[in-house]
């Protein structure tokens, strides 16, 4: 509770500013790591606790989940309270989820823990892009930051496989887990004392727009999964559908009329706000799903070890975070809706390079997922232009938007993805379905590079 209210030290200005960034970005790479970190022990977890593929699935759709329904009402939580304060508990929430995922005694635990930490997670990340944003209020300064925060990000994405191979092959898949809490208290404190908080804005809560948006998702998520597990036809996997369909019109319909909505809909007015969503939730619903479907076929499929299916995903991963580390001075030369159109690109080929070699050698597979991390030069270009112009008092609204449309994108993406692994693992349908995703969003992305000027003449003709 003390650190919770204390204030910045008195540390000069450069140094303490750099060690804020450190442990802003260190929470986001906590947060990002689990999201793959579990792909590789899915098969020794269902061994210990028993389950199925469906069960594996929702080991990893429970966190994606949780994280993407509650970001709305984190990011508009975060306007209320302050993003120094939201953030700080987001972490301590993390923490205890991943304690009890350490010492989970069956799957169905394991699952419930993984939903609190996505819970933690929701609170964590719009929070830590309002408080880069206000710390860093000077476009090309703001850049520069998005992309060490990005490359965090990819360095996530890169490490969890590798790791989680190397930590389930020697000490086993509870320690996945068991290293987040030390690194938390660290973070805690070095935030607490060196983080300055970011300004208020009284925010009412929305709670039956929480309900439909978790219910939705839920509904939906479940109804993907069920599909690869009893058919596309069967009665329960058409009523989680429809449910989630009749929730989600319902979602909409409450936002539009309450008083306090989670996302402000003038947010939605500027249209290259909203084509970076509708490209966020397609970013993640292709690169969580390949990765997922990649690391099962690979594991489940092919009989690789957990470490050597980390050891397989290492091209990849590793592309991704030299790639958005390295992001920032490329987009400052090539602006950012082509930076986000040359890395969607990059992930559609990789999808279709993925799609032809689906059958072949495994050394053929895995030079054919190398492109998929050049996708990553899509994530601080899309980060900016969603940020670009949005009042301080609505950033964590606005990153609260953007990165409930990638973490939905996931949940999206295991599951429909996972669905069409079929019993076979076969990854044709999978790949397939994410170049067909890619294209879509690149189809955005044009749209999105004459958006900035159409809204720009737009708010002219506002002012009066």
């Amino acid at each position: 509770m003390l650190l919770l209210q204390s204030k910045p030290m008195a540390i000069e200005g450069r140094r303490r500013e750099n060690l804020a960034l450190a442990a802003i970005c260190l929470g986001f790479l906590l947060i990002t790591l689990d999201t793959t970190i579990v792909n590789v022990a899915l098969g020794p977890i269902v061994a210990d606790l028993g389950g199925s593929l469906s069960g594996a699935q929702w080991v990893v759709s429970a966190y994606t989940l949780s994280f993407a329904a509650l970001l709305l009402s984190a990011g508009a939580l975060a306007d209320r309270i302050g993003a120094r304060r939201g953030y700080l508990v987001g972490v301590t929430v993390f923490a205890l989820g991943s304690v009890l995922c350490a010492l989970a005694p069956s799957l169905g635990a394991l699952i419930a823990a993984r939903a609190l930490q996505g819970i933690g997670a929701a609170s964590l990340l719009p929070c830590s892009l309002a408080l880069i944003a206000h710390a860093f209020p000077e476009p090309a300064r703001r850049r520069r930051a998005l992309g060490v925060w990005a490359g965090v990000s990819g360095v996530g994405v890169a490490a969890g496989p590798v790791l989680g191979g190397l930590l389930v092959g020697t000490l086993g898949w509870r320690a996945i887990f068991a290293v987040n809490p030390p690194i938390a208290v660290a973070i805690v404190v070095v935030v607490a004392l060196t983080v300055e908080e970011t300004p208020r804005r009284r925010h009412p809560f929305d709670p039956l727009g929480q309900f439909l948006a978790v219910a939705a998702l839920g509904a939906l998520v479940a109804g993907f999964i069920l599909a690869g597990e009893r058919g596309w036809g069967a009665p329960l996997t058409l009523a989680s559908l429809v449910a989630g369909v009749v929730l989600a019109a319902g979602f909409v319909t409450a936002e539009r009329r309450v008083t306090g909505p989670m996302v402000p809909p003038e947010l939605f007015r500027r249209r290259a706000f909203s084509l970076s969503i509708g490209i966020a939730g397609i970013f993640n619903f292709g690169l969580y799903g390949a990765l997922f479907c990649l690391s099962l076929a690979l594991h489940l499929g092919r009989g690789l070890s957990p470490m050597e299916t980390g050891l397989a995903l290492l091209p990849a991963t590793v592309t991704l975070g030299i790639t958005a580390f390295l992001s920032s001075r490329l987009i400052a030369r090539i602006g950012e809706w082509r930076a986000i159109s040359i890395g969607l690109a990059m992930g559609t080929a990789a999808a279709v390079l993925m799609t032809l070699a689906a059958d072949a050698p495994t050394g053929l597979l895995i030079a054919a997922s190398l492109p998929l991390g050049l996708v990553s030069l899509a994530v601080p270009a899309m980060t900016a232009v969603a940020l670009t112009d949005v009042p301080a008092a609505r950033l964590g609204g606005a990153s609260g938007a953007l990165n409930g449309a990638r973490q939905a994108g996931g949940a999206f993406g295991v599951a429909v993805l996972g669905s069409l692994l079929g019993t076979g693992l076969s990854l044709r349908p999978a790949m397939a379905t994410v170049a067909v995703a890619y294209l879509l969003a690149l189809a955005f992305a044009a749209a999105g590079s004459t958006a900035r000027e159409a809204d720009g003449r737009e708010e002219a003709r506002a002012v009066p």
